[in-house]
Order: structure tokens, then sequence, then C-alpha cells
């Protein structure tokens, strides 16, 4: 459910918009002549003059999450990738809070990178995977985490960071209903992995799993995995 402060509920939107000066200042008059408060921004991704942007907004209650949408692309150049309910304000500074976190308490390591994980990367929740010949075991979730049983993930071993197909036969049919993004990154061996999911989106920059994989890569070496 939506954060409730008051009379506002909280929502994450990312929008791709013109890298220009003013554009984004022009999106938040926009937003605020629906009465809506931007609370944070974090760039998640820049290039070819074009920025991705995710931005935590407050709206009054009642008001529909589709006159974010309208608001924001009533602006030439911007469109909204993605609008979903969000709990609290961006938290994309944590990494070396989760770091030390891990490093004190390397016994629960495991279990407090996946808690961590999905408030750094803006995922719904994280799976620590690992393959050997005795099959697939879940080594650690976070606490929203799906209890689908995986019986097979086909890009273990996995080598480099991805973003994966989200249609792929292996991926249970409840993810596939909420429209659940998925990207994985090596956890120290390619037979280890960290699975992130965004159920019901956005989808997953290449920016964001570079991120995924640097950070997977420090608490490897820290875990010594």
């Amino acid at each position: 459910m939506p954060e409730t402060r008051g009379v506002h509920v909280s929502f994450l939107i990312r929008v791709q918009l013109p890298d220009s000066p003013g554009t984004l200042g022009a999106v938040a008059t926009a937003l605020g002549t629906i009465g809506a408060d931007i609370l944070s921004v974090d760039v998640v991704e820049r290039g070819n003059g074009v920025a991705i942007d995710d931005l935590v907004v407050e709206i009054p209650t009642g008001r529909l999450p589709d006159a974010l949408i309208t608001a924001a692309e009533s602006v030439e150049g911007v469109e909204v990738d993605a609008v979903r309910p969000y709990a609290g304000v961006l938290d994309t500074h944590r990494e070396l809070e989760l770091v030390e976190e891990i490093a004190a308490r390397p016994a629960d390591g495991l279990d407090v990178l996946a808690e961590g994980v999905p408030r750094i990367i803006r995922a719904g929740w994280s799976l620590v995977v690992k393959h050997s010949e005795a099959g697939l075991h879940r080594l650690a979730a976070s606490a929203a985490a799906p209890e689908s049983d995986l019986t097979e993930l086909p890009w273990l071993p996995l080598e480099r960071a991805t973003i994966l197909d989200s249609e792929d036969g292996w991926i249970p049919e409840t993810w596939k209903e909420l429209g659940t993004e998925l990207a994985a990154t090596p956890l120290g061996k390619p037979d280890k992995a960290l699975l992130v999911g965004r159920p019901g989106g956005p989808m997953f920059r290449a920016a964001e799993v570079a991120r995924l994989a640097h950070f997977a890569g420090i608490v490897a070496v820290v875990l010594d995995t």
C-alpha cells in the first residue's frame, strides 16, 4: 500500500526527459499544478542528451496516479516509464552503510544483503541463489521475496551482471502475472548470484545493473565468498 502522510500518498515515478537546463524544473512545476510535491530525485542514467530520473512525489489522497503521467508528459520531450506506490524516500546512498553492517555480521551477511539490496536498487525483493551438482539452493531472501519454488535457473552459472528476460520459461507464472522485471549479478563466483525483482516494473536500466554488479563485487570481497 502507498505510504500515507496525513492526506497524501507517495509514488515513485520514473521519467525520461531531455538532459537540458530547466526541464526538470518544468516537470516539477507541472506536477505542482495537480498538488504533487517532489520529495527526492535520483538520476538513474544519463547520455545522448537524455536523462532517466526517479522522482518520489506526494499527491493528495484521492487523486489518481494517472494524473502524474498526464502532468509530467505535458512538458515537451518528457515520457513516463512507470509509476508505482512507494513507501519512504529514495535511499540511494546506503551502500557503504550496508557494507559496514554486512562486515559487522558476516555470519548473517547474506541475509543482511538480501534484505538491504531492494532499498538501494529500488527493487521489490531479492534472493541469493546458488547452483551445484545437487541442484538449486536458496541461500537468503528479503522479507518480500516470493515463496515460489525455483526448480531451475538456466542462466546460472552467471559470468556478468545482466537484465533477464521476464518472459523466460523458468520464471513462475505468478511473477509473470505481476509483470516482474528481473536482474541478476554474480556474487563472488559464477555459481552464486544475487537476483532482484521489480513487480510491475519499471525495467532495469544498464546503469542500475552496473551499480548492482559493483556493489555485489564489494560484498563478495567482504564476505570472501
